[in-house]
């Protein structure tokens, strides 16, 4: 059974209605996205489960991606807020406490349960789909799969004899893999828990609340949400942007939804949004087109610019809503950044899995590190850094890299840190080998 949300995280200050644009200049939207995003400073929350939840709370959902190069890409974000963050807290609020759930937002996400009836929009359309194909095709299976979880309790897919495989999204699949993922993508099942990628699945009634999966929205006032939730996890979204900014907001192909209502385009529930108070258009100087605030953080945008902490430095995961909008980083910030990690090699300009280096409001640099979890080392494959960027230089940087690149190793069970070798990396790597030893060991 779910536990009740409870934890209660004070609004930010906003004290006046705003009934037109708000004009800043660009250093006031950098200030803003980095105190908004719980990163001046970096790390500075207290270390436990309640600040994984007041980071969702900030941004509503974090997003998924099984990949654990450096770290899952939820975990790099929660790393780069909290001090001495641990996966365990999330794990056990996912799989344990049960305030947060897996579902479909922008990609797999994690969400506060309290939202659930927010995000069944997915749920009951994907089953609808479902139900026409994969359910008729393979209805024995279906009986057979729900039969042994309601009998003997959560099951993964390898603990069924595998069967045929099937034609599944972009890949043949094994049927029992495939029906077990339908069952979870159409909110028959539910996550019970994961073992490293492995998917161990529960009946959904098992997992959340009666009245919580019985709770019904219209599925405009979902989609709604949905689109509120992208802007509340960015914080200064436009208008447009590449189309990985709005699945699921809306259903291509016009017309009427399933249960009848007329199908609105992005632009209408934008409009409902600013309408009712619930944004506040902001234009940002030389940036072009307006972005949107949510109303009750307007007022950090009016905070002062000297507010006496000194800036940190933070690796950002590749999907951290931070830097969700690529253009609009390479317009703020003069920052291109390409996640390459589906990029050919012979086409890349970087690295594999690279990661955007926040020092203070900026965007200074990406950083390649490595995971060699059987010597205990965080491995530092490569660094690049921005035109003009001298991070031997910049007063305050080289602190506050070496306090990141601690934090980072700690995070991932590292006790020595290897930096990259090479001409243009030596000048900061004797500054960190100063403050760490020749043998990268971790301060105590």
């Amino acid at each position: 059974m779910a536990a009740t949300w409870t934890l209660a995280t004070p609004r930010l200050p906003y004290h006046r209605p705003v009934t037109a644009t708000l004009h800043v200049d660009r250093a006031t939207a950098r200030r803003f996205l980095a105190r908004r995003h719980l990163l001046h400073p970096p790390r500075a929350l207290p270390p436990g489960s309640a600040s994984v939840l007041r980071v969702v709370d900030r941004l509503g959902s974090l997003q998924f991606d099984p990949l654990d190069v450096t770290g899952r890409n939820h975990d790099l974000v929660l790393a780069a807020r909290i001090a001495g963050y641990r996966r365990a807290w999330t794990d056990g609020l996912l799989y344990e406490e049960r305030l947060l759930f897996e579902a479909y937002n922008k990609g797999l996400s994690l969400l506060p349960t309290e939202e659930l009836p927010w995000y069944r929009v997915e749920w009951d359309r994907s089953r609808e789909d479902h139900e026409a194909a994969a359910f008729r095709d393979h209805g024995r299976l279906v009986e057979e799969l729900l039969e042994r979880i309601r009998t003997n309790g959560p099951l993964a897919a390898g603990d069924v004899a595998p069967r045929a495989a099937i034609d599944w999204y972009w890949r043949p699949t094994n049927q029992v893999r495939a029906i077990l993922e339908a069952l979870a993508e159409s909110g028959v099942l539910g996550l019970a828990r994961r073992d490293g990628n492995r998917r161990v699945y529960d009946l959904v009634e098992r997992l959340f609340p009666a009245d919580l999966l019985a709770e019904r929205r219209p599925e405009r006032e979902q989609r709604r949400h949905k689109l509120l939730s992208r802007y509340r996890a960015h914080g200064l979204l436009g208008r447009s942007g590449s189309a990985e900014l709005w699945p699921g907001i809306v259903v291509r192909g016009g017309g009427t939804s399933r249960s009848g209502e007329r199908r609105v385009t992005r632009a209408e529930l934008l409009a409902d949004l600013v309408d009712t108070g619930a944004l506040v258009p902001v234009g940002i100087e030389g940036v072009r087109g307006e972005r949107f605030v949510l109303a009750e953080e307007a007022g950090l945008l009016e905070l002062p610019a000297d507010d006496g902490v000194p800036p940190g430095v933070a690796f950002l995961a590749p999907l951290d809503p931070f830097v969700w909008d690529r253009e609009f980083l390479r317009s703020l910030y003069g920052f291109d950044y390409v996640w390459e990690v589906y990029v050919p090699l012979a086409k890349r300009r970087w690295g594999y899995y690279v990661l955007p280096i926040l020092f203070g409001d900026g965007l200074v640099g990406r950083i390649e590190p490595r995971v060699d979890r059987r010597h205990g080392v965080l491995r530092i494959l490569d660094a690049w850094w921005e035109v003009g960027f001298d991070p031997v230089a910049e007063p305050g940087f080289t602190d506050a890299f070496v306090d990141a690149l601690e934090a980072h190793a700690r995070f991932i069970g590292a006790s020595s840190i290897h930096l990259p070798r090479g001409a243009r990396h030596r000048a900061l790597a004797k500054e960190i080998r100063d403050r760490l030893g020749r043998g990268g060991r971790l301060r105590s």
